[in-house]
């Protein structure tokens, strides 16, 4: 019989967003937003005070986000994925805060184009959003896109970080 894998979590709200974060041993490994239903399957969870060291500063971090005094997250992750998800996942950790690319463009950093698509599928998977930035990721012609919290907190990050423009309305 296979042990069960031991997770942390805690929830706390930050500008108006109720956040609810699991980590393991390693490092941030899911961050759900606005849903407070959220869980993982398979571990067994442990319930801490936002300020707990389990939870690396992570609480600390974002509330310094919201508040414009953090443009770099430096919390470790544990992200869980397909290779190639984990491969875009890193590679949105380069796009720098107040900057946005698109989709295609994400592809072509990561050196084929015709991965447009697939790189939307690891994008929309992202499990910790906010800290890997799939929010800076836009549609080639300008509209958002798509985001897991909803796009009017998309909008609302792209605002906090000065990349909207006339151009997405």
């Amino acid at each position: 019989m296979n042990q069960m894998e031991s997770l942390y979590f805690a929830a706390s709200e930050i500008s108006g967003l109720h956040f609810k974060i699991f980590t393991s041993h390693k490092g941030i490994r899911q961050i759900f937003i606005n849903r407070k239903e959220g869980t993982l399957e398979e571990s067994n969870l442990i319930n801490l005070h936002p300020d707990d060291p389990f939870m690396f500063n992570v609480f600390e971090e974002l509330s310094e986000y919201f508040k414009r005094k953090r443009k770099k997250f430096s919390v470790p992750l544990d992200l869980h994925g397909t290779n190639f998800q984990v491969k875009v996942w890193h590679e949105l950790l380069k796009v720098p805060f107040g900057k946005i690319i698109t989709y295609s463009g994400l592809a072509k950093k990561l050196g084929n184009e015709k991965l447009t698509r697939a790189v939307g599928t690891a994008n929309a998977a992202n499990p910790v959003p906010v800290i890997v930035p799939c929010h800076r990721v836009i549609n080639t012609g300008g509209t958002l896109g798509g985001y897991s919290a909803g796009l009017n907190i998309k909008r609302k990050l792209l605002e906090l970080e000065g990349a909207m423009s006339l151009e997405l309305f």
